[in-house]
């Protein structure tokens, strides 16, 4: 069963610098529960843009994410290809920053499935909730460290 997660917080930091410390692919073991991550492949026009590829360590799995879209200050979009530890389809997410006052509203999309027989509806859910705090967790810090 594929699950959709939409993640929405309103963050009192520009747009700008929060996008530059979630693009920021080499460093985000910054953030709770990702142990390690490395830029393997920078991008076409940003080393962080579009055909980027990065590995991130999360707890016990290792995954691969490729960037998809980018747009400075405003939209990342990604798909994982390859995770290790665990059978995971992705169709891709998306993270967008929108200005909002003198804060950013931020929506943090992804699509996937864990396409286990029997028992990977129940996975999936696990998984989709973990990541749903996971995103406004990572959206939070990246506003905390964007304030000077």
């Amino acid at each position: 069963m594929r699950r959709a997660i939409r993640v929405e917080r309103t963050l009192d930091a520009k747009p700008e610098p929060v996008f530059a410390i979630l693009a920021d692919h080499a460093n985000y073991d910054r953030f709770d529960g990702i142990r390690r991550s490395e830029l393997v492949r920078p991008g076409d026009s940003d080393p962080n843009g579009v055909g980027a590829v990065r590995w991130v360590w999360l707890g016990p799995l290792r995954f691969e994410e490729h960037v998809t879209a980018f747009e400075p200050g405003r939209r990342l979009d990604y798909v994982i290809r390859d995770v290790r530890g665990l059978p995971f389809r992705h169709a891709g997410g998306s993270i967008r920053l929108e200005p909002a006052g003198a804060g950013t509203h931020a929506l943090w999309t992804s699509d996937f499935e864990v396409p286990v027989p029997i028992v990977g509806s129940a996975i999936d859910g696990i998984f989709a909730a973990r990541l749903s705090a996971g995103f406004g967790g990572v959206l939070e810090r990246c506003a905390e460290m964007a304030v000077p």
